[in-house]
């Protein structure tokens, strides 16, 4: 399974991709829990799950144990925003641990490497001809 990893560090994001032979070190995470950022190819970063989302958009939410689908009724918080004090709906969330059906995975940068993310992800210039 190939993972979208959306890394977020203060205002800035980035987007990569996991292959199959590293997704293995991501499998079985929980939201909240710290992994090597070498995976990724951010030597010395270290980073902390946050969420994320199963391969129909369904949104991870940290207090549903498990790998399963969970029918629940929300009035606030991970996947619903009301427009109304007090609305509640039942809404369809993806449990905190990390399988093969996540499609994305979010990240927050918790210990920073010897290069910035901006120099590790700046795009090669191409060279100009003349």
């Amino acid at each position: 399974m190939v993972y979208k990893v959306v890394v977020s560090d203060e205002d800035v994001t980035y987007q990569l991709e996991l292959d199959d032979k590293d997704a293995k070190v991501v499998n079985g995470l929980k939201i909240g829990e710290e992994f090597n950022g070498g995976v990724l190819g951010l030597k010395g970063y270290k980073l902390r799950i946050t969420g994320g989302s199963d391969k129909n958009g369904f949104p991870m939410k940290a207090d549903v144990d498990g790998t399963r689908r969970f029918k629940s009724l929300v009035s606030e918080g991970t996947g619903f925003k009301p427009q109304v004090k007090g609305l509640r709906r039942r809404k369809t969330v993806r449990g905190n641990t990390i399988a093969d059906d996540i499609s994305q995975i979010n990240v927050k940068v918790s210990e920073r490497g010897e290069q910035t993310l901006t120099e590790i992800f700046a795009e090669p210039e191409e060279e100009q001809e003349e």
